[in-house]
């Protein structure tokens, strides 16, 4: 399941908040070139490579998806990933939409969730709020978000993000659907037949 969402539509939170309450569900951590900042930690906030590093990890296919954003590029390492499936597990990544449409474009059955401020004026707010951006980079901020929001067609749904309690309701909600679906039932039952028959 991939989340997105403009800044300031309060997406990591409401990630936090649903994986508390949801078992058998990992998140998964992005590799990034850029400098780590004093409060982050490496393997938890992000894994940060070198740009070699991260050339090589394109080379080799390592990643699912990847993107450069302000210099800095990000990926989600693909082992990791691949291990929490095949474990039983599902695995959430919190991906701007270029990086969610390209998961979708690799796993076609890839659950795409777009997270919405309550509007247009609540969302700059909110990121004015923070009080830690100039005025440029405000309107960068906003731009930006609005060419995300024109993506939300592409998304499998969407949430709204105005009381984080029923957004975090709405998200749980949407994983619990989603292992519902009968596509899950028959490819697990297919690959046990196809254990058995190979252990006969």
């Amino acid at each position: 399941m991939v989340v997105s969402g403009p800044s300031g539509s309060g997406k990591n939170r409401v990630i936090s908040e649903a994986m508390k309450v949801t078992q058998g569900l990992r998140y998964s951590i992005s590799a990034t070139t850029r400098p780590r900042r004093l409060n982050e930690r490496d393997g938890v906030d992000y894994h940060f490579v070198s740009l070699d590093r991260f050339q090589d990890m394109i080379r080799q296919d390592d990643l699912l998806e990847y993107a450069e954003v302000y210099g800095n590029f990000y990926g989600t390492p693909r082992k990791p990933v691949e291990d929490v499936l095949a474990a039983g597990e599902d695995v959430i990544l919190d991906l701007d939409v270029q990086g969610a449409l390209q998961i979708r474009q690799r796993c076609p059955d890839a659950v795409l969730v777009f997270l919405l401020p309550p509007s247009i004026a609540e969302l700059e707010r909110r990121i004015r709020s923070r009080g830690t951006d100039d005025e440029a980079t405000i309107r960068r901020r906003m731009n930006s978000a609005l060419n995300e929001i024109s993506a939300l067609s592409q998304y499998t749904y969407a949430i709204v993000n105005d009381e984080l309690e029923d957004a975090v309701r709405s998200l749980v909600a949407i994983i619990e659907a989603e292992r519902c679906r009968t596509s899950r039932f028959v490819r697990a039952s297919s690959d046990e037949m196809r254990s058995q028959s190979i252990s006969e």
